[in-house]
């Protein structure tokens, strides 16, 4: 993958007045809480001070920021109605007509732009599979057409619904795609080129998910949030429009302080999330941008776990020593250990210099491929060839991550022979999902299961596809 010219400026912890131990102290919170981090990105005043990525994952491969997207959504949101093309009160029916219900209801006719981006609509729960069930061939149609319980702009319920129909609006009045938007009028002024969108099977980008960005790029948009839209010398997002994205619209359902999800009961914005400290947009499995305005900082992280640890962490270890310089060893030692991080390949031998074969069985929980595929392991230079037959072949290092595309998408593996058994972890590294293969060569049996199920199925192949192409049924 071609690398792109940085982002940000650099600047060690110690001249940015942070001391490295707190990193270094947030690193070792996150190890023993067995948060799987992908990569870590820490901004303040305005320069990297910190940066880091867990091997196989790395500096210029994009990943998967799932609802973390819908950040960037809002963004074009207020970019369309700084335009004069949209306003908060814009109702859906007016702007997209050709999608409205017969017999849609007085509530669902009164819906907005502000009911849409604050997620108060009046539907108790996450529309989305119901809309889709209702109109297989139009969400819209099938949102518009539920059976609204509550009083619109009343209560915050998270509905992915809502950011859908907002990209379809933009689109609708810019007559522009969504991705092409941002492109033209976020991404490239930025110097972002590698904006990648997983789509609907109609071929729009789901709008609520599937934003593929490099770490960097991550922390660039929240430094440009900070900044108050502008970037460089140039205004790219009305100040106005990030104050107003950025602040509390709606209260959420209150939670005990530092209890289970306490950034998650701030308050809810146009599409970011208030935390105890600042605000965040938010993608599932631990995808972070987080905008801490009173500390000038900014810190982006990609993961595979759950975002209130990686919260309370930040809280806890990070910044109370923001201000507090440390000194150049400090600094150095830090920077050594960001350098080596490393996901743990699977430990073994390199075991029979033969073919092995096996039958995959399908019925735990979570599996990648279907039942009776068969699977054969092939030694190969330094590692295997693993081929899921009629499926895909995937090249698995010995203690080393290697890397191969076989439908188009990356995946990074490692495995080794534990007895008469071979593991190996595929880590399909432009999301945060992996895949366990176990193949037993006595019983002839194998399982391939997901360390998480990614939310658009448990299909490997469609997940190694570029681009990934769905039906909008993320739950």
């Amino acid at each position: 993958m071609a690398s792109q010219g940085l982002l940000l400026p650099r600047l060690t912890p110690a001249a940015s007045g942070i001391s490295s131990r707190s990193i270094a102290a947030l690193l070792d919170r996150l190890e023993a809480r067995s948060v799987e981090c992908h990569s870590l990105m820490v901004v303040h005043h305005g320069h990297v001070v910190a940066e880091g990525w867990w091997a196989p994952y790395s500096a210029e491969r994009p990943h998967l920021l799932y609802s973390l997207t819908k950040s960037f959504t809002s963004v074009a949101v207020g970019l369309a109605i700084a335009d004069g093309l949209l306003s908060l009160d814009d109702r859906v029916v007016r702007v997209l007509p050709d999608h409205v219900p017969t017999g849609i209801s007085e509530h669902g006719s009164r819906i907005t732009v502000h009911h849409l981006l604050s997620m108060t609509v009046g539907y108790p729960t996450d529309s989305l599979a119901e809309a889709w069930e209702l109109e297989p061939d139009d969400l819209v149609k099938g949102f518009l057409g539920l059976s609204f319980a509550e009083a619109e702009g009343t209560r915050h319920t998270y509905d992915n619904s809502t950011t859908f129909i907002l990209a379809r609006m933009v689109e609708r009045v810019t007559g522009r795609g969504l991705a092409e938007f941002l492109d033209e009028r976020l991404f490239n002024p930025m110097g972002v080129d590698h904006a990648e969108w997983d789509r609907v099977k109609s071929g729009a980008v789901f709008g609520f998910h599937g934003l593929h960005l490099t770490t960097e790029a991550v922390a660039a948009f929240g430094e440009l949030l900070l900044r108050g839209g502008v970037w460089g010398a140039r205004q790219l997002v009305p100040r106005e429009w990030v104050e107003l994205a950025t602040r509390r619209q709606i209260n959420c359902a209150p939670d005990e302080e530092g209890g289970n999800n306490a950034d998650f009961s701030c308050g809810y914005g146009y599409q970011f999330w208030m935390s105890r400290h600042g605000y965040h947009g938010h993608g599932s499995f631990g995808q972070q941008c987080v905008v801490v305005p009173s500390h000038d900082l900014v810190v982006a992280v990609t993961a595979q776990g759950e975002s209130q640890e990686v919260f309370d962490a930040l809280w806890e270890c990070l910044l109370p020593a923001v201000n507090h310089a440390g000194n150049a060893r400090d600094d150095e030692i830090l920077a050594h250990r960001l350098r080596r991080l490393s996901l743990s390949p699977v430990p073994g031998s390199a075991g029979p210099a033969h073919s092995v074969g096996a039958t995959l069985d399908a019925s735990a929980e979570g599996s990648a491929l279907p039942d009776g595929t068969g699977v054969i392991v092939d030694p190969a230079d330094g590692g295997w060839t693993v081929r899921f037959e009629s499926h895909l072949d995937v090249e698995v290092g010995h203690g080393h991550w290697r890397e191969s595309s076989p439908l188009g998408r990356p995946v990074a593996a490692a495995g080794a022979w534990q007895g008469h058994t071979f593991v190996a972890d595929l880590y399909v590294v432009t999301t945060p999902h992996r895949v366990r293969l176990v193949a037993d060569a006595e019983t002839g049996t194998a399982s391939a299961t997901w360390s998480t199920v990614p939310l658009t199925g448990p299909s490997l192949e469609l997940h190694v596809r570029s681009p990934l192409m769905t039906r909008p049924d993320v739950a």
